[in-house]
């Protein structure tokens, strides 16, 4: 491969906002004296537009009308007070740190939304300059599994597939990655740890266990 550009998701990726999210729902049941299902949770990481809602859910395991609105907004507000004690994953620093010594391209391509990750970005005072933010911003049809955002990613930054490096932490992000044929390493984070990589070209526990150079070797 003659690499050229690096393609990473956001969200439980970059930063561990997935850890955070999960919690605070988790929270959220256990006061009411149940468990959030975790295979259902799994569904919904990396995409959207899923027909699990927890929210929905946890009414139905209660026979009761919930005040959803109320509900939905403390859980966003401690999903955020979690996100902020969260930091770059290790090992992220350098991979970009190296990108930008070998002038490689470099992409967010994330089913979130493009001030939901400038916001984050701008939290950590990250000075990275991404040659492109590519989100899907609410739109369900771009976003995850579907190819739709990484082929956008590969147009901008004017690759071919082949060309490319994405680098994934869930199953809905692997599984987007080679619909565009691109070669994809999966970084699982603690919540998708569990889960199984088999469509990933390569899985790493961490983007620390491989550096950047070593990995384009192996290429």
């Amino acid at each position: 491969m003659n690499v050229r550009g690096l393609l990473f998701d956001f969200d439980g990726l970059l930063i561990d906002t997935e850890t955070p999210g999960r919690r605070s729902w988790e929270e959220i049941y256990r006061e009411h004296g149940h468990e959030l299902p975790l295979d259902e949770w799994a569904t919904k990481i990396g995409t959207i537009g899923t027909p699990f809602d927890p929210a929905t859910h946890l009414g139905e395991l209660l026979g009761a009308e919930l005040d959803r609105e109320a509900l939905v907004a403390r859980r966003r507000a401690r999903h955020r007070e979690l996100i902020d004690l969260e930091d770059l994953r290790p090992g992220v620093d350098e991979y970009l740190s190296t990108a930008v010594e070998r002038g490689l391209r470099t992409a967010i391509v994330s089913s979130s939304d493009n001030d939901w990750i400038e916001a984050k970005l701008t939290r950590l005072g990250h000075g990275h300059d991404w040659d492109a933010i590519v989100a899907a911003n609410g739109d369900v049809d771009r976003a995850k599994p579907r190819p739709t955002l990484y082929l956008d990613a590969l147009d901008r930054l004017g690759l071919r597939a082949d060309e490319a490096i994405a680098f994934e932490d869930s199953r809905n992000g692997v599984r987007a990655a080679k619909a565009a044929k691109i070669f994809c390493v999966a970084v699982p984070n603690p919540v998708t740890a569990t889960l199984a990589f088999d469509e990933a070209d390569l899985v790493l526990e961490s983007f620390a266990d491989l550096p950047l150079a070593e990995l384009l070797e192996r290429l």
